[in-house]
């Protein structure tokens, strides 16, 4: 597999966004880089797929900007590029969640990494003791590709349909320890905030999202794929496409 596929995400003050939506065009499309970067006041959210070569040589360049100097990314491969063009757009929100009280770049929500929630999962519970139970902030579509055994799974079908859903199953969090979980992080972020705004005692943040829970710990705990926004559709716990993209045109 020689295409490198790459998600990545940062909560961080931006400004001048015209002028930073230029250069990381620019940027990426002279490494020959598809895919899409979304910029907002509160971030950056990218999902890119270049050769090895184009997409680190493109993150060296992304990082000299002291903003994003500690950008963390996921990696997989694919055996062809699975986007079709490349797309930089500034957004209101790097995701959309309608509440615009909710601001990651002020401080984040505890996170628990892969390893730790794997030890959690296996015992049943946290290291105080406290019933452990994951929270699934995806889509209902993404959920049935996909998703922790016994998972919490609201049947949202956007990710702004969760703080409602989450004041209507509020009080059955108490008392638990409540891990949030998300594709590569940044929804199980905001969604952890929030419900340390609601009053929810005990939320974690999924560090990094199933993608680098499966880099780590692979199956375990987890049942089927993890749903991708591209053309591979989804990645297995050894984070092998479900589907082998061929070349693709740029139409």
């Amino acid at each position: 597999m020689q295409i490198l596929n790459i998600a990545a995400y940062k909560f961080v003050a931006l400004d001048r966004l015209p002028e930073l939506q230029a250069a990381v065009l620019a940027a990426a499309q002279s490494r020959g880089i598809k895919g899409t970067v979304l910029l907002a006041e509160e971030g950056i959210n990218l999902f890119l797929a270049a050769g090895r070569a184009g997409i680190h040589d493109f993150l060296a360049w992304l990082r000299t900007d002291t903003r994003f100097h500690d950008l963390e990314t996921k990696e997989s491969w694919s055996t062809a590029q699975p986007f079709r063009k490349l797309l930089v757009k500034v957004k209101p929100e790097i995701i959309r969640m309608n509440h615009p009280a909710i601001r990651p770049s002020a401080g984040r929500a505890p996170a628990v990494n892969a390893a730790t929630l794997k030890r959690w999962l296996d015992c049943g519970h946290d290291d105080e003791g406290r019933p452990v139970v994951t929270l699934d902030t995806r889509n209902a579509f993404e959920v049935d590709v996909g998703t922790f055994r016994n998972a919490i799974d609201w049947r949202i079908d956007k990710f702004t349909e969760f703080p409602q859903a989450l004041l209507d199953h509020r009080d059955e969090l108490q008392g638990k320890t409540v891990v949030s979980f998300c594709t590569g992080g940044i929804r199980c972020e905001k969604a952890a905030i929030l419900m340390q705004e609601a009053g929810v005692n005990h939320v974690y943040q999924l560090d990094g999202g199933i993608l680098k829970y499966f880099e780590e710990n692979g199956h375990a705990h987890f049942d089927g794929e993890c749903f991708v926004f591209d053309e591979r559709r989804a990645l297995d716990p050894a984070l092998n496409p479900r589907v082998q993209v061929g070349a693709l045109s740029d139409s």
